[in-house]
């Protein structure tokens, strides 16, 4: 890439995604304020990671209502807030990332989903052309296993590749052998 031709990381942050993930599968009850993710944190890893400037769109259900004192804290990291609404039938926080997916495939900005769902495999697949970076972060063991299989798709997890947690999450992963430290189960 030339000088002059810089490029941003878009990162398209599904937050009911990962807020049902974390509730449900996670912990199993609502999060606590401080098991929730550092939405900052994310930022920085997109930009740290492709080393060029990331810009986040957070997705909200605002149909019935908009959480103010969160936006706020969002607009704060600088995400742009992307409150939607529509009938109880539609999923409009799916329709929009869809849409924004399909509208960065005309340009030749970087994304990062952040997001497990499956129903968007078919538009991320589409922005792989072999020149921008596509990323997929989310808890790996969520992770719908489409994106395992799309060549060109680069998987984060948000906790240990992106480091959104300040404590460790009660999950269980699959540890790489070269990753092993018997030290973190000696405790």
């Amino acid at each position: 890439m030339a000088e002059g031709d810089a490029r941003t990381t878009w990162v398209l942050v599904d937050g009911e995604n990962i807020d049902a993930t974390l509730g449900s599968s996670i912990l199993g009850r609502r999060p606590q304020p401080d098991e929730r993710p550092r939405w900052d944190r994310l930022l920085h890893f997109a930009g740290r990671t492709w080393r060029q400037p990331a810009r986040g769109l957070f997705f909200l259900n605002a149909t019935s209502g908009i959480p103010m004192s969160f936006v706020q804290a969002l607009k704060a990291m600088d995400y742009q807030v992307v409150p939607l609404s529509g009938s109880v039938e539609e999923k409009v926080v799916d329709i929009a990332i869809q849409r924004t997916l399909q509208a960065l495939a005309q340009r030749a900005d970087d994304v990062v989903l952040v997001s497990h769902d499956g129903d968007f495999l078919d538009d991320v697949e589409a922005l792989v052309d072999g020149e921008r970076r596509v990323g997929v972060l989310a808890f790996a063991e969520f992770r719908n296993a489409g994106f395992t299989g799309l060549q060109g798709v680069q998987l984060f997890d948000l906790e240990y590749d992106a480091g959104v947690f300040d404590a460790p999450l009660p999950r269980v992963r699959v540890i790489p052998i070269d990753e092993f430290d018997p030290a973190v189960f000696l405790r």
